[in-house]
C-alpha cells in the first residue's frame, strides 16, 4: 500500500510514541501534536488508534518483501551473494527502524490484535519461502547442503538481530564502548552484526564450513 508524505509522518510519529510509551499510554491527540497535524485529519486518514497501529506494520512489513523479491529474479548474483545481501538488508532494515522492532517485541496489544498478528505471520511466510527458494537455486547448483531448516536460518536471523537491537546498551558496556558516538557504535554493530551472521550462514549452508 502507498502512503502520501502526511500519512507517513502520522505514522513515524506514532511509530516513535508508541514504542516509547506504549499503545494505551499513547493517545491520539498526543499523536496529532508531535506529527504537527489535527486529530480530524489522523480520523481521516487512518479511522482509529488501531487502524492506525495496523498501518504502521503495513508500512514496515512491506519493505522486506520487495527487496528479497529483487533479489530472487537477480540472474547475477550467486545463491550466496544473495543470502549475503538479505542479512544486510534485514540488518539495515532493523537498526534504521529500532522503534518499530521494539514496538514489536515489547507491546503485548500488537499481539493480540488479530489482523495486525495475522500481517506479521504472513509477511513472515513469504519471506521464509522466498529464502526457500534462494537455498534450493543453491542446492540444485551444488553450492548449498541439502537438508537446511530455512525457518530456523530465518529465526537464528531475526533472533540474532533483535537481540541486539534491545541489548545495545549491555553490548556496549561489556565491550567497553561506552565514550564511542552513537553514530560510529552503530556502524560498529552493523558491522559485528552482519559478519557474524554470514559467517553462521554460511557454516550452515555451505560445504565450506
Amino acid at each position: 500500500m502507498e502512503y502520501n508524505e502526511k500519512q507517513v509522518q502520522i505514522i513515524e510519529t506514532a511509530e516513535q510514541l508508541f514504542a516509547t510509551n506504549g499503545f494505551e499510554g499513547t493517545s491520539v491527540r498526543d499523536i496529532a501534536q508531535n506529527a504537527g497535524v489535527n486529530i480530524a485529519m489522523i480520523s481521516y486518514y487512518f479511522g482509529s488508534k488501531e487502524k492506525l497501529m495496523e498501518a504502521i506494520f503495513v508500512y514496515r512489513i512491506g519493505y522486506t518483501r520487495l527487496k528479497i523479491e529483487s533479489m530472487l529474479k537477480d540472474t547475477v548474483l550467486s545463491p550466496t551473494q544473495k543470502i549475503e545481501k538479505i542479512v544486510d538488508s534485514y540488518i539495515e532494515k532493523m537498526m534504521g527502524n529500532q522503534c518499530f522492532y521494539r514496538l514489536m517485541a515489547q507491546e503485548q496489544h500488537v499481539r493480540e490484535m488479530q489482523n495486525i498478528s495475522e500481517l506479521v505471520f504472513q509477511s513472515k511466510f513469504l519471506n521464509t519461502e522466498m529464502v526457500r527458494k534462494i537455498v534450493q537455486e543453491g542446492q540444485k547448483n551444488g553450492e548449498f547442503k541439502k537438508n537446511i531448516d530455512v525457518v530456523m536460518l530465518m529465526a537464528t536471523m531475526i533472533g540474532t538481530a533483535n537481540h541486539f537491537i534491545m541489548q545495545q546498551n549491555y553490548y556496549r558496556r561489556l565491550n567497553n564502548m561506552l565514550d564511542m558516538s552513537e553514530e560510529d557504535f552503530q556502524k560498529h554493530v552493523k558491522r559485528k552484526l552482519g559478519n557474524h551472521l554470514k559467517n553462521l550462514f554460511k557454516a550452515t549452508l555451505t560445504h565450506e564450513a
